[in-house]
């Protein structure tokens, strides 16, 4: 069994232990397995993920809880029977913030809006809470807003052991028997965890709630705190700033600046769609004029296209609507293809591109009058546009 001594003290990083064990990893044999007899390294557990650091001065890459012992999984062999550790401070620090952050959180959307945490992810850049309920954003502010109070508060932190079968008073009941961790906020919270924490809330540092989504049901909350909060604070600031200075406004003004650009574009490209669209539809007025008709009084017309769009469609369109006609488009970027019959022309382009586009390992189809699709090759394209340009007769 491995003598825990975060339990005791999330302060502690560094340690002298016993090596008990020292086996190959099974996940990367070129890697060591080493278990000791005492460790301050925290191993990935309720949300919280590892410590990296030292063990006779080589690095240690993973910690894995294995129940009764933790695997301290290392980069090189080691020859040691006794050694030396060494715990990154700032990581694990930044570790205890956030945890103890989110402890404080969580009591909060209890406290104030019967919103229980459901799950927690401690991440590289940030940290998630699910809850069990959806809440609004005013409501979240004022969240917020609360926990930096406590957080100014300074209320003390303490860690307690306490046996299963007592009245442990905990916001979240916990499955474990026998003696349990308890991590207490003074007047706000009591949680069974096993993980690493600041010894009051000053130490949490500011908390800022970012981003929030809709998963399986649930309202996943984004957050930050201390050293995190202050970084993502400036980082938010600079972006904001430059932002700015591209407006030539004050960093108040340029979310209204931004907003009223954000309208002109968007009426702009109405506008150059509309125009687009216009010029294509003149296009395929101008194409039927030129196409001489077939002997049946069928004008048809091939051309090809680097890709197809809206106005693909409008040329082609225009160009059927301006008597009997049809129009094929193969695009090779990607490899799809266009074809459209006026309703005099004795061709329903959807029934006949569906099937020959099937056929091709393509997929697609349309209606009466205007019909495309997507194919697997270039080859498959042109083989496709032959067996078309057959069918309907155009001029070789």
């Amino acid at each position: 069994m491995t003598d825990r001594l975060y339990y005791q003290d999330s302060y502690l990083t560094e340690f002298r232990a016993r090596v008990v064990e020292v086996s190959p990893d099974a996940v990367s044999p070129d890697r060591q397995r080493v278990y000791l007899d005492r460790t301050a390294f925290y191993p990935t557990s309720g949300g919280q993920p590892f410590d990296t650091g030292q063990l006779g001065g080589l690095n240690v890459v993973e910690v894995i809880d294995e129940g009764d012992r933790i695997a301290h999984i290392l980069s090189e062999r080691l020859e040691q029977s006794e050694v030396d550790g060494r715990v990154h401070q700032p990581r694990r620090f930044d570790h205890m913030q956030q945890h103890t952050g989110q402890h404080l959180m969580s009591a909060v959307l209890v406290e104030m809006f019967d919103a229980a945490t459901v799950s927690f992810h401690l991440g590289a850049e940030a940290c998630t809470i699910d809850i069990a309920r959806a809440l609004e954003a005013e409501q979240l502010r004022q969240a917020e807003r609360r926990a930096n109070q406590i957080v100014f508060e300074n209320r003390p932190v303490t860690v307690s052991f306490q046996h299963s079968s007592e009245d442990l008073g905990l916001r979240k009941p916990t499955e474990r028997e026998g003696e349990v961790r308890i991590v207490s906020i003074q007047g706000l919270d009591r949680s069974a965890c096993g993980g690493t924490h600041v010894r009051a809330t000053g130490e949490i540092g500011p908390i800022l709630l970012r981003k929030q989504d809709r998963i399986r049901g649930h309202q996943r909350i984004e957050f930050l705190c201390g050293g995190r909060a202050v970084a993502r604070a400036r980082a938010d600031f600079e972006a904001l700033s430059q932002i700015a200075r591209v407006f030539s406004a004050p960093l108040d003004d340029a979310p209204a600046m931004v907003e009223a650009q954000r309208e002109k574009l968007q009426e702009a490209d109405r506008t150059r769609r509309r125009l687009a669209t216009e010029l294509a539809q003149a296009s395929g007025r101008a194409l039927y004029a030129e196409t001489p008709p077939g002997s049946d009084g069928i004008r048809r017309l091939l051309r090809r296209v680097e890709s197809l769009s809206e106005e693909s469609r409008a040329e082609a369109q225009s160009f059927t609507a301006s008597g009997p006609a049809i129009f094929l488009a193969p695009a090779e970027n990607p490899t799809s293809i266009l074809l459209a019959a006026s309703h005099g022309s004795g061709v329903h382009a959807g029934d006949l591109l569906k099937p020959l586009l099937s056929a091709a390992g393509g997929r697609g189809g349309g209606n009466a009058t205007l019909a495309q699709g997507s194919l697997p090759s270039k080859e498959a394209l042109e083989q496709l546009v032959g067996t078309l340009a057959s069918q309907l007769k155009f001029p070789s």
